[in-house]
């Protein structure tokens, strides 16, 4: 009897579980997800769409995401360890994949990588002579895509890049200012300086 018993009340368990398990998925999969997607699309859609920066119908790219700059009349972002090479899509495509070098700070060959790096920052800066270069244009962020760098590494790109441009050096600060943001709160985090949004306000685009 106790083992009929037991078999029954197995039998109208599991009907309740399949219930509660297709309720909740409604409601945590479909229902909650649709809300906080159109919640985001209504009152943050730059955010919710990747940040991406369009102007006039034309993508330059998302502020989240370092664009690799490399003449002189660009701001210079963190180093980029970019391979496209190795992985291929489903149809044979490149991919491109960022990471970090991974490399011991004690290791000779972290050393001569900083040291040829420190050389390259500069040759294409000689207006800074021996001032210190700031260690994020020589270091790789942990993603190898940072799109930010720090109000000392963008001051010191400041002259070859206003006589690269044509700007003056005082207009190449302005635009550094309005592309930097604070600490969070005032007390939280480092300010930093977004690399893309500097640029395009260098080209006219913002």
């Amino acid at each position: 009897m106790e083992r009929i018993k037991s078999t029954k009340s197995t039998k109208g368990i599991l009907p309740k579980a399949l219930v509660l398990f297709l309720v909740f998925t409604l409601l945590c999969g479909v229902v909650y997800t649709g809300i906080i997607t159109a919640f985001a699309q209504v009152f943050f859609p730059g955010k919710a769409n990747g940040s991406v920066i369009e102007v006039n119908g034309v993508k330059y790219g998302s502020s989240l995401l370092a664009q690799q700059y490399t003449d002189d009349a660009h701001l210079w972002g963190r180093i980029m360890n970019l391979d496209v090479t190795t992985y291929r899509d489903a149809d044979g495509q490149p991919l491109l994949y960022a990471a970090p070098s991974n490399l011991s700070p004690l290791s000779t060959e972290y050393a001569a990588l900083v040291a040829e790096r420190v050389a390259k920052i500069k040759a294409a800066d000689p207006a800074m002579g021996d001032a210190p270069i700031p260690q994020d244009l020589v270091t790789c962020s942990g993603s190898g895509l940072d799109p930010e760098i720090s109000p000392a590494a963008a001051a010191y790109q400041v002259p070859r890049v206003a006589a690269a441009s044509g700007k003056t050096e005082q207009e190449v600060r302005d635009i550094i200012k309005t592309c930097t943001t604070g600490r969070f709160l005032g007390l939280f985090g480092e300010e930093t300086v977004n690399v893309l949004k500097v640029n395009l306000m260098l080209d006219g685009i913002l």
